[in-house]
């Protein structure tokens, strides 16, 4: 139930987070948000605030901003329609009423003839009283009633479609920009209460009934030397310790002018990557307070993790890669479970790492993600017209079909780890 909670917790941020960047400056560009939504399925509540239904939904497995003009709207009015029409007191049309009208006795009834809902937002029509067509100005935020249920009409310059190609850019790279602001505020928090890590060679607080807890290292303890070779850094003992799995090795501690010697024996890991025995103390990282330092090391640690990501999908593009590089939803829900029994604050460092992870993830110039979107508006940029929507439309259905084959690849790959 806790690694639940914390999945549960973890992909909702992440997810709203990218989520708003994209609502933020689609509205920030005049685009319509019909809907903002974390997870997918059916809905377990929502509320409308500023034109968006803001939906939470059963499944928290991702999350999405649907734009006007991105999909077909789902009530379209035609020609001979018969509507119920309520007008607000400057004369425009604000409700149009599909159906039910016997609900809505202030509604004028009239017989469709024309009708223009994007550009000239206006109804020609035939009215129960006169035999004569006409006129009707529509509200640019009018909404069409059907079933009880409003839908606000978008008129073109409401539209994503309507926008330059910059503005269309900046609310689709905005989502996993803010995947990386994410990031680098929760390793600031990390680093603000937990401390920034020393790159010195100074032993941390040792955990308890570690290998370094009883041989007698206390927190604060300087390394001159691990078994005789010289270190500098914690880099350099981490990679002496590494070295020596299940043996005594020996510590020289610099103290007050002179050294002593502690003798720690070892205890040993399975390395997965390298698929070694590593040796390890139990003692962690020495750490300093320092708000300006913690600022650095979000930025560096934001680095550190995109260089990592970057260097699996160099793998993936030069062939020397393996399926067990990546996790899917099962692998993730594994790992997060071991994270959190660590506590709280290093689930807060993976929440950060997978926040970069999904940044990364979206930037790539694949159909039905961030990138390839991105990389459409480009194309539009280049030709100084879009492409066909239903062209584009197949393209992304087709990458998001292989997409989905990766992942259930992937997952059967995490499920066979498990039972391994």
């Amino acid at each position: 139930m806790q690694t639940l909670i914390a999945v549960i917790l973890i992909f909702s941020l992440l997810v709203a987070v990218h989520e708003w960047g994209h609502l933020f400056f689609a509205k920030r560009a005049g685009i319509l948000c019909r809907e903002f939504a974390i997870g997918f399925g059916p809905k377990m509540f929502s509320f409308k605030r500023n034109e968006t239904v803001y939906t939470f939904r059963m499944l928290p497995l991702g999350g999405f901003v649907r734009m006007a003009g991105e999909d077909p709207e789902t009530v379209t009015i035609k020609p001979g329609f018969e509507l119920g029409l309520i007008m607000n007191n400057a004369g425009l049309v604000e409700k149009m009423i599909v159906n039910n009208k016997a609900k809505h006795p202030e509604a004028k009834i009239v017989s469709v003839e024309r009708i223009d809902l994007e550009h000239q937002l206006k109804i020609e029509a035939y009215t129960e009283e006169s035999e004569q067509l006409e006129t009707f100005q529509v509200h640019e935020q009018a909404v069409i009633v059907q079933d009880e249920q409003e839908t606000q009409i978008a008129p073109w310059h409401r539209q994503f479609g309507s926008k330059s190609p910059g503005k269309k850019a900046v609310a689709i790279f905005a989502g996993p920009a803010m995947n990386f602001v994410l990031a680098f505020i929760l390793f600031v928090i990390f680093a603000l209460v937990q401390g920034v890590p020393m790159n010195d060679a100074v032993i941390g607080e040792p955990l308890d009934d570690s290998p370094a807890a009883e041989a007698g290292l206390s927190a604060g303890d300087e390394v001159e030397a691990v078994d005789g070779v010289s270190v500098s850094t914690w880099q350099d003992m981490t990679q002496q310790i590494q070295q020596h799995p299940n043996e005594e090795i020996t510590f020289t501690i610099a103290e007050n002018g002179s050294t002593r010697d502690v003798v720690v024996h070892t205890d040993s890991r399975f390395n997965e990557v390298e698929e070694v025995e590593e040796g390890f103390i139990g003692a962690g990282q020495a750490t300093e307070q320092s708000p300006l330092l913690a600022v650095q090391y979000g930025a560096e640690q934001v680095y550190m993790v995109s260089s990592l990501i970057f260097e699996v999908l160099g793998m993936i593009v030069t062939g020397s890669f393996s399926l067990d590089y990546l996790a899917g939803p099962v692998g993730i829900y594994d790992y997060t479970g071991e994270v959190a029994d660590m506590g709280t604050f290093v689930l807060i460092s993976w929440a950060a790492m997978l926040s970069v992870n999904l940044g990364i993830v979206n930037l790539l110039p694949l159909p039905a993600l961030d990138g390839g979107r991105l990389m459409f508006i480009f194309l539009e940029a280049v030709r100084g017209k879009p492409l066909d929507p239903q062209k584009e439309g197949i393209v992304h259905f087709v990458g998001f079909a292989l997409l989905m084959l990766l992942v259930l690849a992937v997952t059967w790959n995490d499920i066979n780890r498990l039972f391994m």
